[in-house]
């Protein structure tokens, strides 16, 4: 009998040893991470060849303290090795940990290959090669502070990879986490199971093997322990035809239960299909082109179990379309599956929230290094006084926000009249009217920008993070929107140049119209989509104030003040910016509005070294400058409130005698140095009240606006 380690994910361990002790196993003892154990050869092949849970299983040779690099190299060198195997062996050594005074797993993993080289050489049998492409035996050491386990992997490439799956969907399950989803999702294998969102297929072929009682890792080439010593041909064969026998046997008898899959992605279901077929089951799950968001039951389901494990991350598409999904699924589960189950697996809380169904028992595992939660739901519908059974979700989509929804209803019913009859394509529905939903809401044409502002630290995470979920629902649902064309991002200061940073790479621009004139904004790639709302009638004004006048347009960012002068009938402009990728969308602007040609023009630069320079005089001058930066690519800091005046005097070089400067900030409680102004000869007129449009009503400080002079 010899000491094992079956290696699982944490949170699985007690399953692991139920499973064990169901294979043979009389001591399966769980720790972290694994299970301990004695067996012999016969039982440890049986252990390998039909476990669902363990990714791999290690032979104990030693057990000890490790302290530093010379008690790892001592103890591996006391391992008589070649009693174990061959010299001709190749090897690999996975080192897992690190403690205070091994940091480099690397580094620990060359120390006991040198120490198994040594024992090989001192007795003149050579030298074994070590080989990470294709290794016959990998030794396994553990180190946890200071105690290190020390062994030979049974197994070689990780249990899960089972052999029938050589394509996958985006983000698959491994197959020994599918196993342990499906036991516990309370799936009795005589009931029918139907997978949603099957992908690759792994949740459905997982617990057809299950209901065949074929074992997992018939189908895997090569396994370590052939490579050992005290390999048992003679039994291992046994144990496999015993398995063989058992998985026909099993198959034969499987006709009555049914598995069911459905797959969005015609290439993905091929895949699945693919997988089942190689995994010997491709008669026994039906699989059909579908939208789990317009999920029926198929006719031959009558009650049984659904489980999936629907996309919950950023790798798998947009916030907003994954709380549709989620909420949709919700809804088509109680309307299609009454009387069933069902039992989903996400690593979002929040998501699960979305299905408004309550969990009969809910369980936590790990996908990797991500905590999941896997709930188990009991799918019942209501009646009503006619006895008919109702859907559940028709009453709780109601309920999603009511305060929320109801405002956003009133603010759609009112500026979006306003917005039709100034002939805007683009303007803001909700800005945190309600203190419990702090976002910003903006509609450009059939898409939505819902801007998350940062939550006070007064909430907790988890209340925040549900509030956000039920404001999208809600949003969604209040505007009949496509939650695809729902963009959400999280509003926070920017400072100096992460402004001007991407946050994808998607630059998909979206053409929209303000007053006649036509503008590009960008929903996905930044922080901001290229257009201040806020400014529209400042943008207005702009363009009546510009007949026959050169235009200067400072801090431009996209230029859509000076798509406006030109409209007005500007004689030139002048666009200035730091940013190259903002002045080009600048000139894109203005094209798009057939203004072209030298008297326009764009300069990259920083402005308020531009302004010191420049000599030019202009007849009038729009400048929105940032509140404060401190750019790498500014040669000194700025301060709105601290350097306006030096700004000023600036300008004022640059105006023409009857000149303007439109100057506009978003300094909350920004003063103007209106004495300081007129030592320079100017005067200002504050005009933000009329400069604040219907959208923006309620933010009294959203922006202030100046208009300035020189004195009479």
């Amino acid at each position: 009998m010899n000491q094992y380690l079956a290696i699982t994910s944490n949170g699985l361990e007690n399953l692991l040893a139920d499973e064990l002790t169901q294979l043979g196993v009389t001591d399966a003892k769980p720790v972290q991470a694994g299970v301990r154990f004695t067996a012999d050869n016969a039982q440890i092949y049986r252990c390998c060849l039909w476990s669902r849970l363990a990714s791999r299983f290690v032979k104990v040779l030693s057990e000890f303290y490790c302290n530093d690099d010379m008690d790892l190299y001592l103890s591996a060198s006391a391992v008589n090795w070649s009693n174990h195997f061959s010299v001709d062996k190749r090897l690999i050594v996975d080192f897992n940990g690190t403690n205070r005074e091994i940091r480099n797993s690397q580094y620990g993993a060359m120390k006991v290959k040198d120490a198994i080289v040594d024992c090989f050489t001192k007795k003149d049998l050579g030298r074994p090669d070590i080989s990470k492409e294709q290794p016959d035996l990998r030794i396994h050491v553990r180190l946890h502070r200071d105690q290190a386990i020390l062994g030979i992997d049974m197994v070689g490439l990780g249990l899960h990879q089972r052999g029938y799956r050589t394509e996958a969907g985006a983000a698959p399950l491994r197959e020994t986490l599918a196993c342990a989803v499906i036991l516990r999702s309370g799936w009795d294998h005589s009931q029918p199971l139907l997978d949603p969102m099957c992908g690759s297929g792994t949740l459905l072929i997982e617990a057809a093997l299950m209901a065949a009682n074929m074992a997992p890792g018939m189908q895997r080439p090569k396994w370590s322990f052939e490579s050992l010593n005290d390999f048992e041909a003679e039994t291992w064969a046994e144990v496999k035809t015993e398995a063989s026998v058992q998985g026909r046997k099993g198959l034969k008898a499987l006709s009555n239960t049914q598995f069911f899959g459905v797959e969005i992605d015609r290439r993905v279901m091929q895949a699945a299909k693919d997988n089942a077929k190689r995994a010997g089951l491709g008669d026994i799950i039906q699989f059909q082109l579908g939208d789990a968001a317009k999920l029926e039951k198929p006719a031959a389901f009558d009650t049984g179990v659904v489980i999936c494990n629907p996309p919950y991350g950023e790798r798998m598409g947009t916030e907003p379309g994954l709380i549709a999904l989620y909420t949709e699924l919700g809804a088509r589960l109680k309307s299609e599956f009454t009387g069933s189950h069902a039992s989903i697996f996400s690593a979002s809380d929040e998501l699960l929230s979305c299905l408004r169904m309550r969990a009969d028992k809910q369980y936590k595992l790990s996908n990797g290094a991500l905590p999941c939660h896997q709930k188990n739901y009991s799918i019942t519908g209501r009646v009503n006084p006619n006895g008919e059974t109702l859907r559940q979700a028709d009453k709780e989509e109601a309920q999603v926000a009511p305060d929320f929804a109801n405002r956003l209803k009133k603010n759609i019913a009112k500026i979006g009249k306003w917005a039709k009859r100034e002939q805007l394509d683009c303007y803001r529905a909700y800005d945190a009217d309600l203190p419990n939903y702090n976002v910003a809401i903006d509609l450009y044409l059939d898409q939505v920008v819902i801007q998350e502002y940062a939550p006070p630290k007064t909430i907790p995470e988890e209340v925040a993070k549900r509030r956000l979920t039920d404001i999208i629902r809600a949003t969604i649902q209040v505007l009949g929107v496509d939650a695809n064309k729902v963009v959400l991002k999280t509003r926070e200061k920017q400072k100096g140049k992460r402004q001007y940073q991407k946050l994808s790479q998607d630059s998909e621009y979206l053409q929209v119209n303000e007053y006649g004139v036509k503008l590009l904004v960008n929903l996905q790639d930044y922080l901001d989509t290229g257009l201040f709302l806020d400014h529209k009638l400042t943008r207005r004004r702009l363009g009546q104030m510009s007949a026959g006048k050169d235009f200067l347009n400072l801090f431009a960012y996209t230029g859509s003040a000076s798509v406006h002068a030109a409209a007005g009938g500007a004689k030139s402009t002048t666009t200035v910016d730091m940013s190259n990728t903002y002045l080009q969308w600048a000139q894109r602007n203005m094209e798009l509005n057939d203004f072209t040609g030298d008297a326009h023009q764009f300069e990259q630069a920083d402005c308020l070294q531009w302004l010191k320079h420049e000599d030019r005089q202009f007849d009038l001058i729009f400048i929105d400058p940032p509140t404060f930066s401190n750019s790498k690519r500014m040669e000194d800091t700025f301060d709105v409130q601290r350097d306006h005046l030096s700004l000023m005097e600036n300008l004022k070089r640059l105006m023409r005698p009857e000149g303007v400067v439109v100057f506009s900030n978003n300094k909350r409680q920004f003063k103007m140095d209106l004495e300081g102004l007129a030592d320079l000869g100017l005067k200002a007129e504050n005009i933000s009240a009329k400069t604040r449009p219907l959208d923006f009503e309620r933010n009294k400080h959203i922006h202030n606006c100046w208009v300035i002079t020189h004195q009479a």
